[in-house]
């Protein structure tokens, strides 16, 4: 893999300076997916280009993968473009390599850290993987100039399309460390995967490089969901964390909602929405009742209106949500009977929260595809397993109905941070699976606009309790089941 930075600053071999790397030398390192070389093409006052070549060791890589239990079948662990095309190898290289520069630091020359210079980089395979136009979304907003060529597979053969690579070069002015650190966190989100197990500490390393820059991104989420491996917890906490950087006496706006992770229920559709889970509830006789994912806080008020419930807990990972939740709702100026039934909290619905256990009702409003499905496990095991309500009432969007809308994403789902859609019949199996494994019963509606042939819009599901597990005898009866089956 290749990456070059040249800069036509004056002297242009200032660049040494900034990188830590004399102009004069060849530089060799080693790193976890091989060794890599700096050296320079070119260095006088006019113009200045360092290289970073990594040299990959993909049997090493291969081997390394079978110790670990994740090596593929056949071939796959040995032939494939890793040694070629930029990815995560590249991006941590780029960090082990170019560290004290990403800082920012120069001590020989400080002032120069802080200079705007013109640089052009290059990547000369750089991975769209049938998104021509992605270098061009993630680079142009913060503003590069951006040139992305893709060449076809084969030329013999032009049925085959073009190859998925790109010839990405990047031309602009801004600090060589603000370069850096962007390509530390786009050169990963550009191959769509990581060589390497994605911890939570990831979410610290994406905070850090995409400071001031990160939040502002008009595809800051599809940035976020790639560099963490679309792991949706971790997701979660660093899109709330973002969104904290938006300064709090702007006001909310969809792009906002998205950044917290829950989109706004804006319009009739949303409306009706969070009408039938007022409903569900009501029918059902929850006085204390949760709203699991409550974003923005528009179905908290709904509930808070209405007296029969009394007491109204909204719960989100993103503290910035339950601040807007907060402003939304206007707690401050709510008479001390209603605000006294109100609470809002922040927890992962992931995790197991005592202080969730004991509620009449739950509400995940438009919640469950925003979910990883490896993590959907543990979302079952802490509202039906731990906190279980005596109703949960789901609603999620029924992707039957996608074919009537014109605008989806790529994946063909109708929001960009969606992990998956499910038809009726996946989401009746997956209900009553969770009925099966915690105690349940479930019968199913709509909501929305219905198809004869297609269905609802949105599709419904209310939960009751059949029985007074606690969550411990639960969680051991589940663990029953799993041993038995």
């Amino acid at each position: 893999m290749l990456l070059t930075v040249t800069t036509t600053h004056q002297p242009a071999t200032d660049l040494g300076f900034l990188l830590h790397k004399h102009p004069d030398r060849v530089q060799s390192f080693s790193v976890s997916a091989g060794s890599a070389h700096v050296f320079y093409p070119r260095a006088d006052e006019a113009g200045c280009t360092a290289a970073l070549l990594l040299e990959v060791d993909p049997i090493a890589l291969a081997r390394r993968a079978g110790r670990s239990g994740r090596q593929a079948a056949g071939l796959d662990s040995y032939v494939n473009d890793r040694p070629y095309a930029a990815s995560s190898m590249l991006a941590v290289a780029l960090g082990s390599v170019f560290g004290t520069a990403m800082r920012g630091r120069c001590e020989a020359r400080p002032e120069l850290a802080e200079s705007v210079l013109p640089l052009e980089i290059e990547v000369p395979a750089a991975p769209v993987r049938g998104d021509a136009g992605l270098p061009h979304r993630l680079f142009a907003p913060l503003g590069w100039q951006v040139d992305s060529t893709t060449p076809p597979l084969d030329e013999r053969l032009p049925a085959w399309g073009d190859a998925p690579y790109a010839r990405l070069r990047l031309t602009g002015s801004m600090r060589l460390c603000d370069a850096l650190n962007q390509l530390y966190v786009l050169l990963p989100v550009l191959d769509a995967g990581k060589h390497y197990w994605v911890a939570e500490q990831e979410v610290d390393k994406l905070l850090r490089a995409g400071s001031g820059w990160l939040a502002g991104h008009p595809e800051r989420e599809l940035v976020t969901a790639r560099y963490l491996a679309h792991r949706g917890d971790y997701v979660a906490s660093a899109l709330g964390r973002l969104a904290d950087e938006v300064p709090e006496d702007e006001e909310p706006d969809p792009v906002a909602d998205v950044l917290a992770h829950r989109t706004a229920r804006r319009g009739e559709h949303a409306r009706q929405r969070r009408l039938a889970a007022v409903t569900a509830l009501r029918a059902a006789g929850a006085a204390r009742v949760l709203d699991l994912g409550c974003g923005s806080g528009e179905l908290v008020a709904d509930l808070l209106a209405d007296p029969g419930f009394t007491a109204v807990t909204g719960v989100d990972v993103s503290m910035r949500s339950l601040r807007i939740a907060e402003r939304r709702i206007g707690v401050d100026r709510l008479p001390e009977s209603r605000r006294a039934r109100l609470t809002l909290r922040q927890s992962a619905l992931t995790y197991l929260d005592d202080d969730l256990v004991g509620y009449d009702g739950a509400a995940l409003i438009e919640v469950v595809e925003h979910v990883d499905p490896a993590r959907l496990p543990a979302l079952e095991r802490a509202v039906f397993g731990h906190a279980r309500p005596g109703t949960v009432v789901v609603t999620t969007p029924n992707v039957e109905y996608n074919v009537l809308f014109d605008s989806l994403t790529s994946a063909g789902f109708r929001h960009a941070d969606h992990r998956f859609e499910w038809t009726r019949g996946e989401f009746a199996s997956w209900a009553r699976q969770v009925c099966h494994r915690h105690g349940y019963r479930v019968r199913f509606d709509g909501v929305g606009a219905t198809h004869p042939d297609l269905g609802p819009l949105t599709q419904l599901a209310v939960f009751s309790r059949q029985d007074d597990r606690g969550p411990v005898a639960s969680a051991r009866s589940s663990a029953k089941e799993g041993a038995s089956a």
